[in-house]
């Protein structure tokens, strides 16, 4: 018995439709699907795939788009580094007058080595290790974003005994629904991340008492991938609630870290707008005579990359297209059931759009890419992008069922250049001991 014909959603945005949505695509009569004006079937053929394709182009325009629509609020931008933290991705944002968040001391480092200076990185995190936080006071960083009276503790005690003063902002729970995906919500009281709001403005008195530290404001992160702003005002409708009642009872609130989780666009979703973000932060603060900071992420690097990918077959009857790409360079989908659009590189469709599955080679039902998904036909050896990649694609990527890591090519200036070989997969074992006790 024949399996039932596919069901999709009447939403599912066609490929004509994610092209002209992308501004740094465009698809040319003869060389195919271009980034930038470079073809993409050229970076494939000599890194062949799966590979990695980032445009710096895009990253510096959404760059300055932030940046313009945050003029005139003494507002800090500090780069998520965990979106993408390639030294080239760092050094582009460290070029648009940028910092860095970084959530561990090898993002701090990586951020320091691309040239990041050590007072524009702050350092946000649940789980600071003490050999972590002696890295960054050692650095001289701009802030510690503290997330519990635990935390407060040991910093205050290293800080001490290294004979420095941290400055440090506690990073508050604002108890608010982000309306986002459940594994990347941070910001409601059943969460792990921050203070709890109640017992914010005890902790933050307490604070004022300890050495080694000076407490200068609040943090806040409410969730990733949010495309509203309600979200927003509410959390910062609270935060300069608490700010008020701290100078009210005589304490110094000089800064606010807003957090970032700015969404973007992966179907036919309207992205969040910078515009907007910047009008909740100042509706909120406003007149309040504070540092501002944001800690964009996904929204700078996102659209940005892509994943290319060879069609290694198609099977039963057109019903799965099967890729070389696997759960292991890109596991958004496998852990988020996130859309990354799926474009063929070709000059032209090998027919209309289809309903179909696209998956990996990976011996895991979750290694799919989509499912029951609008997408144009591609034939065995031809290949497709999966787009919007740039932010959680390499980062999160494995050397599961021993597959290398993917090369990575960045577009500029009608060219391409690569920024990261394919790993030999000799490299795979090369570290590995096989003790005495085998022979």
């Amino acid at each position: 018995m024949s399996a039932p014909a596919p069901q999709i959603s009447a939403a599912d945005p066609t490929t004509a439709e994610l092209i002209a949505a992308r501004p740094h695509l465009k698809r040319h009569a003869m060389d195919g699907l271009l980034l930038d004006g470079v073809p993409l079937n050229a970076i494939a053929d000599a890194l062949g795939t799966p590979c990695w394709v980032y445009s710096a182009p895009t990253i510096r325009r959404r760059l300055a788009e932030l940046t313009q629509a945050l003029a005139g609020l003494n507002t800090h931008i500090h780069y998520a580094v965990k979106a993408n933290d390639h030294l080239a991705v760092l050094t582009l944002v460290r070029q648009g007058g940028a910092g860095a968040d970084v959530v561990s001391g090898g993002e701090l480092l990586r951020a320091r080595r691309a040239g990041i200076a050590a007072d524009h990185i702050v350092f946000s995190g649940v789980g600071k290790t003490a050999e972590e936080i002696r890295l960054a006071l050692g650095e001289g960083i701009y802030q510690l974003n503290v997330e519990s009276a635990e935390e407060l503790a040991t910093i205050s005690a290293i800080a001490a005994s290294m004979g420095r003063t941290a400055d440090i902002v506690l990073r508050i729970n604002p108890d608010v629904d982000a309306g986002t995906h459940a594994k990347i919500t941070t910001g409601k009281a059943d969460n792990k991340f921050g203070i709890a709001y109640g017992e914010a403005a005890a902790l933050y008195a307490h604070a004022a008492t300890l050495p080694g530290v000076r407490p200068q404001g609040l943090a806040l992160h409410i969730g990733s991938q949010i495309l509203s702003m309600a979200p927003y005002r509410a959390a910062f409708a609270r935060a300069a609630e608490l700010i008020r009642a701290l100078r009210a009872q005589g304490q110094t609130v000089t800064r606010m870290d807003c957090g970032g989780g700015l969404g973007i666009t992966y179907g036919d979703e309207a992205e969040a707008s910078p515009a907007a973000f910047a009008g909740a932060i100042r509706a909120a603060f406003g007149g309040m005579d504070l540092t501002l900071m944001t800690e964009p992420g996904r929204w700078l690097v996102g659209p940005a990359g892509m994943l290319l990918a060879s069609v290694v077959l198609n099977k039963a009857h057109d019903r799965f297209m099967v890729l070389d790409a696997a759960m292991n360079d890109l596991i958004r989908p496998a852990m988020y059931d996130s859309f990354h659009g799926v474009v063929p590189l070709a000059a032209s469709n090998a027919g209309p759009d289809r309903v179909m599955d696209v998956v990996g080679p990976v011996c895991e039902t979750g290694d799919t890419f989509a499912r029951n998904r609008l997408v144009a036909p591609v034939e065995a050896g031809g290949r497709v992008a999966l787009l919007d990649a740039g932010a959680y694609g390499t980062v999160m990527s494995s050397t599961y069922n021993s597959r290398p890591l993917a090369p990575i090519a960045m577009v500029d200036g009608g060219t391409w250049t690569v920024i990261r070989a394919r790993q030999p997969v000799e490299a795979l074992w090369s570290g590995e001991i096989i003790p005495d006790f085998t022979a």
